[in-house]
């Protein structure tokens, strides 16, 4: 309990816990004094003694050991022992992230493991983790495009959001324009000083009433970076679809239109990357994370506690008692 007590404590004044070593001078010196007044008393025989022995005797050393008590626990009340509180406040500017991630039936490919789309949302979740003051939305598409999360600082809403994506939310396609045209509305009102959009495809646009290089020209007049990331293998890609005569294996081409996205990046300040497995998709976002750093300052308030009081309270304490012993039962006579 004793140990509890000091655990995260630290000492304002620890120049006074030297005087703690009066303590073993003073028990020293205590011990020295009364061999010396044994010594003095001699008799001839200690069976007297053996037969009469009482309280007052056995406990004759109790007011000297209250009174060492007392004197170290005032020694660590003057060290003033207090514990600290470290309150840190994030001030800057943030920046406004959205991630656009299509969820077309291509994503369900397993040339990524499961699929590029469980591969795309564990990495989506783990970039949130590591941008703690942003904020970040998540907009989905297919052959449509739909805001599944609006730009917020709960990550915790966010990434159980990005949990929940699975293919099949909207119609099949691959509206890359939409995508892009939906994620630039959702920062157009954003008043942070950087505003980016990460869009995630593993196809050619096919679908949607907004055509991509449209989209693009509204993220430049907006001041909006656009990194776009391409997923797949090289050749051919393996799903497994289900038909009536049970689950069966296919092999179908990737094609992802490089040029466009390639386009868009370029033209909007952002960069072009291609992921051709999960480790590769997993270094492209952390290479994103280290091209837009947060500009953060933090700083830490410290406040202490006093935990001096306790200490004091008891060598008061055992200093009373020291001298209702020392004036009662160890009263000495003259």
């Amino acid at each position: 309990m004793v140990f509890d007590y000091f655990k995260n404590i630290e000492f304002a004044y620890p120049q006074w816990l030297f005087l703690l070593l009066l303590i073993p001078i003073l028990a020293g010196w205590y011990i020295q004094r009364f061999n010396k007044q044994q010594g003095a008393l001699k008799v001839s025989s200690l069976q007297s003694f053996k037969n009469t022995a009482s309280f007052k005797s056995r406990f004759r050393h109790l007011p000297f050991i209250l009174r060492m008590l007392a004197i170290g626990l005032l020694i660590l009340a003057l060290a003033r022992p207090r514990s600290h509180n470290d309150e840190q406040f994030a001030e800057g500017e943030g920046i406004d992230i959205v991630l656009a991630l299509d969820i077309s039936g291509s994503m369900l490919y397993e040339d990524f493991l499961p699929n590029r789309l469980e591969a795309a949302k564990q990495v989506a979740m783990e970039f949130v983790d590591n941008r703690p003051t942003d904020r970040i939305g998540l907009v989905v598409f297919s052959g449509e495009s739909f805001t599944q999360c609006p730009v917020t600082a709960d990550h915790g809403v966010l990434k159980s959001q990005i949990a929940q994506v699975h293919q099949g939310l909207l119609v099949d396609g691959t509206a890359i324009g939409s995508g892009l045209a939906t994620s630039i509305d959702r920062l157009q009102s954003s008043k942070a000083k950087s505003k980016i959009v990460i869009l995630l495809t593993d196809g050619e646009n096919n679908g949607g009433l907004i055509d991509p290089k449209t989209a693009k020209e509204i993220a430049k007049s907006l001041g909006i970076k656009v990194y776009t990331v391409g997923v797949g293998t090289d050749g051919f890609a393996t799903i497994k679809v289900q038909t009536p005569t049970g689950v069966q294996v296919q092999q179908e081409k990737v094609n992802i239109d490089e040029k466009l996205l390639k386009e868009i990046a370029s033209e909007t300040g952002g960069r072009y990357f291609r992921a051709k497995e999960n480790e590769g998709l997993k270094t492209i976002y952390g290479e994103i994370d280290k091209l837009e750093k947060t500009k953060i300052d933090i700083n830490t308030t410290r406040k202490y506690t006093e935990r001096f009081y306790p200490l004091a309270l008891a060598a008061l304490v055992l200093i009373f008692l020291d001298f209702l012993l020392r004036f009662t039962i160890f009263k000495k006579f003259p």
